[in-house]
């Protein structure tokens, strides 16, 4: 990771939401892959970025996720804490605190999270003329990347806009929804894959998932330098693999957390 981002006069910041309070699989994002944290396997390839400044860990203030915060604090990553489930607020807090012109958005359930495609979109997001206000490798309605996979990357007038409005419950939580759902208000870019590989799940919300990630690192020696076309090609030589987490539902961007969970 370098400042090559900041040489267009914009600061760049990586976000990674994560908490131990998870309804299908508590504590996922501190689960053991081999050796490390779910978590601490993302930020080991996060920190291989060529086009965000800092990456920065943003988890709630329960004290559910004080082992988060410690364990951020044990590996020298910064750690903002926030709203429990006003994650939008989370958000903003993170982004005024680290100083951020544009922000990367990711979730802290992404083990395999491929630090090339997150600059990719990063880098679409600052070459863009005229800019947009966001861009994102999946949508709702439209994904071509494996879920896993997933970056956003929006200014922070934008998210100053959001925080501001946003007033719907799924809008607070999930953060980018008033944004792509406002499509008069913000412009937006899509990125899509060369072809449709949407059906694949290597994010971690059940145990099934977690098992799947723990047999992608072993295929790989326990090592972290493949890429996401690396593991799509070991799913497509093992398709067993596949099936492992094949029934999972995956959450809807409406689908929002109870009150106090």
């Amino acid at each position: 990771m370098n400042t090559q981002a900041e040489a267009t006069g914009q600061r760049v910041v990586a976000v990674v939401q994560a908490r131990m309070r998870s309804s299908r699989l508590p504590g996922k994002v501190m689960a053991d892959v081999h050796g490390r944290p779910v978590l601490g396997r993302m930020l080991d390839r996060l920190a291989r970025l060529q086009r965000v400044a800092t990456v920065a860990v943003a988890t709630t203030d329960l004290p559910d996720d004080d082992v988060v915060a410690e364990y951020c604090a044990g590996r020298g990553t910064e750690c903002v804490r926030g709203h429990p489930t006003d994650v939008l607020d989370r958000f903003h807090v993170a982004a005024e605190r680290l100083g951020a012109d544009v922000i990367v958005r990711l979730t802290g359930d992404c083990p395999v999270i491929d630090p090339g495609l997150v600059d990719t979109c990063v880098l679409a997001f600052l070459e863009a003329r005229p800019p947009f206000d966001l861009v994102v490798n999946r949508l709702p309605w439209s994904r071509t990347y494996p879920i896993g996979l997933d970056t956003e990357v929006f200014s922070g007038a934008a998210l100053e806009v959001a925080w501001r409005e946003a007033s719907e419950p799924h809008q607070r939580e999930h953060v980018v929804p008033f944004l792509y759902e406002n499509p008069d208000r913000f412009r937006m870019l899509h990125l899509e894959a060369e072809a449709d590989y949407g059906r694949y799940r290597w994010t971690v919300d059940t145990a099934e998932d977690l098992e799947l990630i723990r047999r992608v690192y072993a295929a790989f020696g326990e090592e972290d330098t493949f890429t996401w076309r690396d593991v799509l090609a070991l799913m497509q030589r093992e398709p067993s693999l596949v099936g492992l987490n094949a029934a999972v539902v995956h959450r809807t961007h409406r689908d929002v957390d109870p009150p106090g969970s």
